[in-house]
């Protein structure tokens, strides 16, 4: 059956649309995860496509809550991340509902939506402490010089002038691409942030910011788990949101993550 979206009523005074897509069976305390969709920071109005990703979460048994904060911040910085934020708060107010009292709360995003993920870790250790408990981050989009080896790659797959595009709409030129909550490898203070899974490919044009990014959360003393699927497997589909026969390994990848939190 098809996911539908509905408005849900946010701590800001203001309605974002979600749709929640529930496990066939749920445990006691199943994981909740806010999922913020890719797009290059250009999406204009809820998808109506299930993304397949958050789809595969929740087939494995998580709770998966899709927030549509491109739409309502026009994909600019800093909208979307303080509507993500609030999308978080509103997930985290409805803890024992939607899951249980030990439910543990994640955040993951793919692409731009890894980005917005990263920057709302990034709020969450400074506005709520102890309340997001990991982080999923999909081959995020977090570097705005484009300046990685791996990115050169990215004519390839036709998301260069995408990207570029993306970020000049993402940021409008607010505090440069220097602010640590738009531009999350910018960041000098990355200890206390919640664990991160990081994901992305050998051939992945966002390869090096994805594994520099990660690296630098592991030196500042975070929990990291890291996977780099091998070339040819068909990352690259999630900028087209398409899901491929990396989808099963992605989600035993999480299951693993959500075994450390656990313990």
């Amino acid at each position: 059956m098809e996911m539908r979206w509905e408005r849900v009523e946010l701590d800001t005074k203001s309605s974002m649309p979600m749709r929640l897509y529930q496990p066939v069976a749920k445990e006691k305390a199943p994981p909740l995860v806010l999922y913020l969709r890719g797009g290059a920071f250009q999406q204009d109005e809820p998808a109506a496509r299930e993304t397949p990703i958050a789809k595969a979460l929740a087939e494995t048994g998580a709770v998966v809550v899709e927030a549509d904060y491109g739409s309502i911040s026009q994909n600019m910085f800093p909208g979307a991340l303080d509507f993500g934020l609030a999308a978080l708060r509103c997930l985290a107010s409805r803890r024992k509902t939607l899951g249980g009292a030990k439910s543990p709360i994640l955040i993951a995003g793919e692409e731009a939506g890894g980005n917005v993920a990263a920057g709302i870790a990034l709020k969450a250790r400074d506005q709520m402490p102890g309340q997001l408990h990991g982080q999923v981050l999909l081959s995020p989009l977090i570097d705005p010089t484009m300046s990685s080896v791996s990115i050169r790659k990215a004519d390839a797959i036709g998301m260069r002038d995408r990207w570029s595009d993306g970020w000049m709409h993402y940021l409008r030129g607010f505090c440069g691409f220097s602010h640590p909550y738009a531009a999350p490898c910018m960041c000098s203070r990355l200890g206390s942030v919640a664990p991160a899974l990081v994901v992305t490919s050998e051939d992945d044009p966002l390869h090096d910011e994805t594994v520099a990014y990660a690296a630098r959360l592991s030196e500042a003393g975070v929990k990291v788990r890291q996977h780099v699927f091998t070339a040819g497997c068909g990352w690259a589909g999630i900028y087209n949101e398409e899901g491929g026969t990396w989808l099963q390994e992605l989600c035993s990848q999480f299951g693993l993550f959500v075994q450390d939190l656990r313990k």
